[in-house]
């Protein structure tokens, strides 16, 4: 087993790595770029090194200099998380060259699966289903247009190289196709350095459903279960439950079985992802293969109680699986909430700032994945996630209850965020009912918002007044009518208007 890690990201997964390296006995190695210079991560690790400026491209984006720091350190493998170097074959390679482990699938699994368009070859020759589109990158706008125009509007752009939402749009027509596709290469080529694109018929409204994969260098693979996340915005999740509901039997298996055929197809190890798109007669086709971890994982941990850190780091030192695939038990359902600095009324745009006030919430299934802490200046410079709140439940209703009830006891202040939205969207009863498909945002965000209750927003207004109080430095002695000291929560009630009220 290795004895030093170290990990190649930042925020709320670099923490988690961070605390998986400590579970098994590791030690661990951040790094960071200058705007992240106190990070949570770089506090937690037991070391720290510096990269460079705040610009990916100067700091966690380079080759060198993440490399430099772990010849440095002495560190004998890097784990990437998820974004930045974590589906870079050429990376994976540098590692090797170096004499170390990169925690993730070989090379040139990477290559076969990591490219949307091999991906889709790929899947194509092993007879898995597939949008109709082209296999290959379009080169040109012409080409683009000939292919659209062949199989029928509204397609699909997508960026071959990468994933997360990044390098996508939807064209309705002919007359979006110039600036949909002159957009999606520049935003492709910025996020991935990588400006091809590729175009599949969209399917409207569809589900958006993945199966979570594990395997060995032993030839030994498993698949984990399925996550719904079909509720997005820009085409990105932010919310994702595993299992997913009202999904048949049938094409829960088959979703699984198309899964581990890509895997096997590209002999794959390390934890990865095969999503799929699902229509309302639950036919799927796939889409690509995440080889990395995923940002949802914590669901799959929790129905499966397994650490997929840990398996990914004990895959990487050569260990076979320790179970199989008759030993995988599903247990009970989980959903996570991805929370972020950004404002929902403003196209859920990045909202950087001072962390001012943050209270997380816990109990009963509750788990919360977090990168930041109170006084933390989210930066500009990188996406604008700062946790992920997810909660278990034995079933789906528990879950949503327990969901509904942390998200009620979150408190964050000081940049805009999320977690209104995300309570208006535990109290509808199409996402109660498990009614959700990728339009679900959209609609949710045209609809009226219903009349807001009186007496909640009086209790807001007390804890709003009750939290100023905690902020303030200076003691709080107010005095009451009779010539007294009141307490805190008294003078608070008072200021919100609420007589008579108690703690």
């Amino acid at each position: 087993m290795f004895k030093k890690i170290l990990i190649a990201n930042r925020g709320e997964i670099g923490v988690r790595l961070v605390r998986a390296c400590r579970d098994m006995g590791i030690a661990s190695v951040a790094v960071y770029s200058d705007v992240d210079r106190c990070a949570l991560h770089v506090l937690l690790a037991d070391e720290a090194y510096r990269l460079g400026p705040a610009p990916a491209a100067e700091s966690y984006l380079s080759f060198d200099r993440v490399l430099a720091a772990a010849r440095a350190s002495g560190a004998e493998a890097i784990h990437p998380g998820y974004g930045f170097l974590a589906e870079n074959a050429d990376f994976a390679r540098a590692c090797a060259d170096a004499g170390i482990v990169f925690i993730g699938p070989s090379p040139a699994s990477m290559d076969a699966l990591g490219s949307k368009t091999a991906a889709r070859k790929l899947a194509q020759q092993h007879k898995i289903p597939i949008l109709q589109g082209t296999i290959d990158a379009v080169a040109t706008l012409t080409e683009a247009e000939s292919v659209a125009a062949k199989i029928g509007y509204p397609v699909m752009l997508k960026a071959a190289a990468g994933g997360g939402g990044k390098g996508m749009r939807l064209v309705t027509s002919a007359a979006e196709m110039p600036s949909a596709f002159a957009l999606a290469a520049t935003e492709a080529a910025s996020a991935f350095g990588n400006a091809a694109v590729f175009l599949e018929r969209a399917v409207l409204q569809p589900r958006h459903i993945e199966v979570q994969i594990l395997g060995d260098q032993h030839g030994h693979l498993v698949s984990l279960g399925e996550r719904e996340c079909s509720v997005q915005r820009r085409h990105q999740k932010i919310i994702e439950e595993s299992p997913a509901p009202r999904l048949r039997p049938a094409t829960r298996a088959a979703l699984a079985t198309a899964a581990l055929a890509a895997a096997r197809a590209a002999d794959y190890y390390s934890a990865g992802t095969v999503e799929f798109l699902v229509d309302a007669e639950e036919n799927f086709y796939f889409l690509e293969v995440n080889t990395r971890l995923q940002v949802e994982h914590p669901v799959t941990e929790l129905v499966t109680s397994l650490d997929l850190v840990a398996e990914q780091i004990r895959i990487a030192a050569g260990a076979p699986l320790s179970f199989t695939q008759d030993q995988v038990t599903m247990r009970g359902h989980a959903i996570e909430c991805r929370v972020y600095a950004e404002d929902p009324a403003q196209n859920f745009m990045p909202s950087p700032g001072l962390i001012r006030r943050l209270r997380v919430p816990s109990g009963p299934g509750i788990r919360e994945d977090s990168g930041v802490y109170q006084g933390w200046n989210v930066p500009l410079d990188y996406d604008p996630l700062l946790s992920k709140l997810i909660a278990w439940g034995a079933d789906r209703d528990q879950a949503v209850a327990r969901m509904r009830r942390a998200l009620q006891e979150y408190e964050l202040a000081g940049v805009g965020h999320n977690l209104g939205f995300f309570r208006r969207v535990f109290s509808d009863p199409d996402f109660i009912a498990g009614r959700t498909d990728t339009g679900y945002v959209s609609r949710l965000q045209a609809a009226p918002e219903p009349a807001a209750d009186p007496e909640l927003e009086r209790l807001a207004a007390v804890a709003a007044a009750l939290s100023a109080a905690r902020a303030n430095a200076a003691p709080l002695a107010d005095p009451a009518a009779d010539g007294t000291a009141s307490s805190n929560w008294q003078r608070a009630a008072r200021q919100a208007g609420l007589r008579g009220m108690r703690p």
